[in-house]
């Protein structure tokens, strides 16, 4: 419903990055080159943002384009989005693959991988990234993989995104909500026993706003064994709004500290449109702050790009399917960032 990737659509080419990951494609510092431009995408200081900086991502691969083609301003502007760290959305068929060469190469670079896990059962009610794991089973172990290639590497796992917010808003049936919070607690049971992972769990955004309807399922969820919960997952809500927001919430669930997902907020939320696609590429946004640890408030662990901006939140307002890289929506995007 509200944009996340297309973990299908994208599932392949993770797959393919993995696999050069664990082949050893990336440099040992985590500096890699932008295609044939020659320039590094190269980590973030460790001490204000110690979350790896994928050199083989999309919109490194797109700053390569525009520099074969002599549009080295465009390059500039897109190099705002290569150069830092954004989740990795593991794909239905291969986590354990997908996991551990993000991890690895994570390590390799001394930096923690930010991966997002967004394959629950009966996903986003029918919306433009419907789908999910065919059943409880098959999600236990899809999470089982997942871990496995985790193993004792550093990550920051976002579970879920949306999943809790449409029990709440009833928009999943209520013969799948039982099994949804089961499989949710047992990710999170699982994934936070990790060595060093960890686990927070979607929490919907600021433009929701009723943290009094949503903290009793995130505590049946499996929030008190997280280390915490996500606001503004793919949404575009200010820094300052989200902050309160997740405060308010925090206060309900033993305040438990939390990340906000600041890759595309930069000018705040759109209201122009149909308030139902207001969420959906919307026009005239822009990049947030950048990741880091160093936020406004202790409860803030960190600001994320947990959306890979530039991967399209499906098929409106002419984008390709949810999840899939955009190249006009990517440099809209940055050129509107300060």
């Amino acid at each position: 419903m509200y944009g996340k990737q297309g973990a299908g659509a994208r599932a392949s080419m993770a797959v393919l990055g993995a696999a050069l990951l664990l082949a050893g494609c990336s440099s040992g510092g985590g500096g890699g080159k932008d295609g044939e431009s020659g320039a590094p995408v190269t980590q973030q200081p460790k001490n204000a943002d110690p979350f790896w900086v994928n050199p083989d991502g999309n919109a490194a691969e797109q700053v390569a384009a525009y520099t074969r083609a002599d549009r080295d301003d465009d390059a500039e502007q897109i190099r705002k989005i290569a150069g830092q760290p954004t989740g990795e959305w593991i794909g239905p068929e291969n986590p354990e693959r997908e996991a551990r060469g993000f991890t690895e190469a994570a390590e390799k670079a001394d930096r923690a991988a930010v991966i997002v896990l967004y394959n629950i059962p009966h996903r986003d009610c029918g919306q433009f990234s419907q789908g999910g794991a065919a059943d409880g089973n098959a999600y236990r172990t899809w999470i089982d993989g997942v871990a496995r290639g985790i193993g004792d590497r550093p990550a920051t796992v976002i579970l879920e995104p949306d999943a809790i917010l449409h029990l709440v808003n009833q928009c999943t049936p209520q013969e799948f909500r039982e099994e949804r919070y089961d499989l949710l607690k047992g990710a999170v049971t699982q994934l936070a026993s990790l060595e060093n992972t960890k686990v927070y769990l979607d929490a919907g955004n600021a433009g929701w706003g009723h943290p009094d309807q949503i903290f009793e399922p995130l505590r049946a969820a499996g929030v008190d064994r997280a280390d915490g919960f996500a606001v503004n997952v793919s949404n575009f809500y200010s820094t300052e709004d989200s902050v309160a927001y997740g405060k308010r919430l925090a206060a309900k669930v033993g305040n438990k500290h939390f990340v906000i997902d600041t890759s595309r907020n930069g000018n705040g939320p759109y209201t122009g449109g149909e308030p139902d696609e207001n969420w959906c590429n919307p026009p005239g946004r822009a990049l947030g702050e950048n990741p880091t640890t160093k936020t406004a408030d202790p409860l803030v662990d960190a600001y994320l790009w947990i959306k890979r901006p530039g991967e399209s939140d499906g098929t409106c307002k002419g984008g390709p399917k949810a999840g899939e890289w955009w190249a006009d929506y990517a440099l809209r995007l940055a050129k509107a960032s300060k």
